[in-house]
C-alpha cells in the first residue's frame, strides 16, 4: 500500500532520495494551503551529508491564504519510515490536505508557537 508524502524541501533532491530510499521517487506538483515556510539550521551530520545544506526549509502554521509549493510523492510505508529517520527533531509528520484534494503526510515544525 502506498502513502502520499508532500515535500517542499530537501526530500525533492535526487541525492537525498537515493541516500534515503535507494531510488528516485515519482511525484507531481501540488500546493499545501494554510502554512508558510521559514528556514531552520540543521546540525545533524548525516542530514548535512545527504542534503549538502545547513539551512533547510520548515513549515509553520500560516493564514488561510498562505501556501507552499512542493511535490507529492507516492512512497511505501517502509520509505515513509526512512523519511521519519531522515528528518531531525525540529520536524514532526502530520497529515494535511493539499490543494488538489489529496491528503498527504508532510513534515512541519515541531516547536510550539
Amino acid at each position: 500500500m502506498s502513502e502520499l508524502l508532500f515535500s517542499y524541501g530537501t526530500l525533492q533532491q535526487e541525492d537525498v532520495q537515493m541516500a534515503s530510499f535507494g531510488r528516485l521517487l515519482t511525484g507531481r506538483p501540488d500546493v499545501l494551503v494554510g502554512w508558510r515556510q521559514e528556514m531552520v539550521e540543521i546540525t545533524d551530520p548525516d542530514v548535512l551529508a545527504r542534503s549538502g545544506k545547513a539551512m533547510h526549509p520548515i513549515l509553520i502554521p500560516g493564514r488561510k491564504d498562505d501556501s507552499v509549493d512542493g511535490t507529492v510523492f507516492e512512497v511505501t510505508s517502509e520509505e515513509l519510515a526512512a523519511a521519519d529517520r531522515y528528518e531531525v527533531s525540529d520536524y514532526k509528520r502530520v497529515a494535511a490536505p493539499l490543494k488538489s484534494g489529496a491528503i498527504a503526510w508532510v513534515y512541519v515544525g515541531s516547536r510550539k508557537e
